[in-house]
Order: structure tokens, then sequence, then C-alpha cells
């Protein structure tokens, strides 16, 4: 929660945390990041859902540097961060959401891992070290391809129809956390049905294995399986999708939900 709040339920070495750093943006040769905000949700990797939060902006070292107004709606401005807690005052708290847990984010090996290190160097003190790390851009590049674009968040945000991103560390978070629900879905679907869904949203041919064509020699004379049309591969996906939103809100999807829609391809 803003201004540090949160944090309830014990961070368990069993679950995952989501977090994200916001941070100034270096326009000139020489200048740094410097972290203004840092928010994290403690995820059950069982459920899939949030457990508890921990949000807070932080006064950069360079002041200056953050800028005096934001073209983002929900954008951080100078005045926003002028009387945050420094970094170093914060520091044993993000220590202790951190370290010895699995750490999660989008394109967070790249750059919020970096920025974390850069930080607890600038206070004098070692960084938070990860049970693990999954990173959702490295990941959704290999299993769910380009289908989304540059898999940005916001692009990945607006394909899904979870909204605009806001470029805010808790909301950000919160987004990839669907995101990656939305995508895992899919996946699953696909992977339930390969010879039928292609990986772009397609349908193939008649592949799929029945008894009657199992058993080879008694399809003859008999007609062929009929081809799964668009329109019930677009609504076993719009199923999916919709499991994936009960997951967000604690309720657990339907998996006889599922085979129906499943069912639906291969009638």
């Amino acid at each position: 929660m803003a201004g540090g709040e949160g944090l309830r339920v014990s961070w368990m070495a069993a679950e995952v945390v989501f977090f994200d750093v916001e941070t100034t943006v270096p326009n000139q040769p020489g200048r740094r990041f410097w972290i203004m905000e840092f928010g994290a949700i403690l995820v059950c990797s069982r459920r899939f859902v949030e457990l508890d939060s921990y949000c807070t902006l932080i006064r950069p070292g360079d002041l200056m540097a953050a800028p005096e107004t934001s073209g983002r709606s929900d954008g951080i401005t100078r005045g926003a961060v002028a009387a945050a807690p420094t970094f170093e005052e914060v520091a044993d708290r993000i220590f202790d959401v951190l370290n010895g847990e699995v750490w999660a984010g989008h394109n967070i090996q790249r750059f919020d891992c970096a920025r974390i290190r850069e930080a607890f160097a600038d206070a004098g003190r070692a960084p938070p070290m990860p049970a693990g790390i999954v990173d959702s851009l490295t990941i959704l590049n290999q299993q769910f391809g380009r289908r989304a674009g540059n898999l940005k968040m916001a692009t990945l945000a607006s394909y899904f129809g979870l909204g605009k991103q806001k470029h805010r560390s808790l909301d950000d978070v919160r987004m990839n956390l669907e995101v990656f629900k939305y995508c895992a879905t899919v996946l699953l679907l696909e992977s339930s049905l390969p010879q039928v869904l292609s990986n772009d949203g397609g349908v193939h041919g008649p592949a799929v294995l029945t008894r009657s064509r199992a058993r080879g020699e008694e399809l003859a004379g008999k007609s062929p399986p009929r081809c799964p049309t668009p329109a019930a591969a677009a609504a076993a996906i719009e199923a999916a999708k919709g499991m994936a939103r009960c997951a967000g809100q604690g309720r657990p999807p339907s998996l006889a939900g599922l085979l129906r829609h499943s069912g639906a391809l291969i009638r």
C-alpha cells in the first residue's frame, strides 16, 4: 500500500514476490537512474493470488533528476517525491521483502534487479539475494511469442483488454500478475489441443484423435471428423480469458468449463 503500509502477512520462502521500480530517466550523458518508487506484492504460487503488498515513494539522491511535471496521468513528479523517505530510510524494509524470496517481474533481470543493486550499493549495504528469478519478459518471449506485439507490459495489457499501464509500481506488478494468468491460460488451452489450436490463435485441420479414428479400419466409409470452426476456437479462447478473470478475483477456474469449451472444438 502507498506510504509503506501493508505486509500484514509473513513473507514466506515458498511464495513469489512480484516487484517493480519506477525511476528517473537519464536524459543527458553522465546521468544515472534513481529509484522514485518501489512496489511489491506477495503471491501464492499454488493459487496465484495476491496475499499482501508493500509500496513506497522514494526521494531520489538527485531530486533535480525527477521530472517537474509528468506527461502521464499518474506519473511521479518532483513534488511527489520531495518529502518521500530516502532509499536508506526504507532499505531495511525492502531488504526484508526481497531477500531469500523468488523474485518475479517484467524485464526485471535487465532493469529492476540492476537498480536494486545500485541503490543498496549507494547505501553502503549488501543487496538482497533472490532464491530464484522469474522474468515474465524472458518466459513470454520463449513460450508466448510475438503474437501480442513487442511484449512490453502496455502492449500485453492492451492485447488482453486489461486497461492502460499506469507506470506506478503497485499497479504495474498487479497488471503483470494478470498478464501472467492470461498468457498461462491461453498456453494451457493450446497445449490441451495442440493439433487443433495453433500458437497464433488459428485452427488447424481435422487432426484430433478420436476413438473411431484410433480403430483405423472402422473409419472406412465414414465421414471424417469435422474441422473446428474459427468461431468455436474463438469461443474457447474467450472462455480461457474468462477463467483467468475468475482466478484474478480469487475464484478458481472451472475445469468443467474448460472441458466443455474444449469439447466444442472436437464435436
